[in-house]
């Protein structure tokens, strides 16, 4: 099964990932976890790039490139494998974050970006996207006061911010079959259980040990 997770920076999305794994694998499952852009030694490569405070000067039509060519990797080289050997992936960002940031955000073509991640993906979809859903007001100051790294991502104008944010809730409205949403503004532990409830149902359905 492969989840993804989608939101802003400030979400929580690595501390849910990491609690949400560690309870999946009590239930006997075999979990593989990632992020995006990264995961990869060339993803990784990618990344520096795309989050230096230096490339302030980077053309979105560039930005949605590199986000691409990370993308490709991990997906032949990390998620398709592990999928096949039957493991529970759970990721940190995929294709549904160049629609929201570089599509919605960016203002860019949103049907030339769908081309461009089917290119990139080989056409590979999650079973189920969870959408940690947090005002991007909330979310930008969670980054800056949370210690991490302030990259050139988070540096955008809150107005592209808030366009991100109507894409992904226009994304969850487009295919809510594959779309969960989260209150993400509330208590580490609530949003943990929630997502451990959604998780644990749609394994439990779709598949049964």
């Amino acid at each position: 099964m492969f989840i993804t997770f989608e939101g802003p920076d400030g979400s929580g999305k690595t501390l849910q990932i990491r609690l949400l794994a560690k309870f999946l694998r009590t239930k006997d499952y075999i979990v593989f976890t990632a992020r995006e852009p990264g995961g990869t030694e060339i993803g990784d490569q990618v990344r520096n790039i795309l989050m230096d405070m230096k490339n302030t000067a980077m053309h979105p039509r560039t930005e949605t490139l590199l986000f691409c060519a990370a993308r490709a990797q991990i997906v032949e080289e990390i998620i398709k494998p592990h999928l096949k050997k039957g493991e529970v992936v759970l990721l940190d960002r995929y294709a549904d974050s160049t629609m929201a940031y570089q599509g919605y955000g960016h203002q860019n073509d949103l049907d030339l970006i769908r081309r461009l991640l089917d290119f990139a993906t080989g056409r590979l979809k999650p079973d189920l996207t969870l959408l940690l859903d947090l005002d991007p007001d909330e979310g930008l100051r969670r980054r800056q006061q949370g210690g991490g790294e302030w990259n050139r991502m988070d540096a955008y104008q809150l107005a592209l911010h808030q366009r991100v944010h109507a894409g992904y809730l226009e994304m969850a409205k487009q295919e809510p079959e594959r779309w969960r949403i989260v209150n993400a503004n509330q208590p580490p532990d609530v949003v943990q259980s929630l997502l451990r409830k959604i998780v644990s149902e749609y394994l439990t359905h779709n598949y049964p040990k």
